[in-house]
């Protein structure tokens, strides 16, 4: 069985984007990029909604995206390589291989996509992640805690719902940044 995976970087506030929708702040230095690259490696499904997805798919349309660095170049290669679901209800046609669209978030089509998947999938953005969230998907959630405070914007996690996490594995950065890995203290992720 495939785990769901929230994965999210944040501002040490708890924001994914401030509040004029920014996240340069967000950008990887090459140390947690590397480090992004072998976590993201195993994942073979990504579940993105609408504004994550056009914040995703210039690894593939844009051409400029990967000739930064190998670490780029090796970031789009793994991206490339899933599948992409994206929910959305007024998308209506992808810029990628290997998506396609869902109108509606169908916790039930979630539960048999863990059950019948072979690699682990990803969950990005807070505002599709809430829907996981809130039906008890969610199995880990990779969280990387930036040190800067933006003072408002787009919360991290869903208001609202209680769950409970039990931490793995913490790791600090030469940057300041600290991942943390959390796994659902409920069986399934429910």
């Amino acid at each position: 069985m495939a785990d769901l995976i929230y994965f999210a970087i944040i501002s040490l506030d708890g924001y994914v984007e401030d509040q004029y929708g920014r996240f340069d702040w967000a950008a990887p230095d090459p140390e947690v990029h590397q480090f992004i690259n072998e976590l993201v490696r195993p994942v073979g499904t990504y579940l993105y909604g609408r504004g994550m997805y056009q914040t995703m798919h210039p690894w593939e349309t844009d051409p400029g995206m990967v000739t930064h660095s190998p670490l780029t170049r090796d970031f789009a290669a793994i991206w490339l390589a899933a599948e992409k679901i994206v929910y959305s209800a007024t998308l209506a046609e992808v810029a990628t291989a290997q998506t396609h669209i869902e109108h509606i978030f169908n916790p039930q089509a979630i539960r048999r996509l863990k059950r019948t998947a072979e690699k682990d999938i990803s969950i990005g953005g807070p505002g599709l992640a809430s829907h996981a969230f809130a039906a008890g998907l969610v199995d880990q959630c990779y969280i990387f805690v930036n040190p800067v405070v933006v003072g408002g914007g787009k919360p991290g996690f869903p208001k609202d719902i209680r769950l409970n996490f039990q931490l793995e594995e913490l790791r600090a950065f030469a940057s300041g940044v600290v991942f943390l890995r959390y796994r659902s203290a409920a069986p399934d992720g429910a």
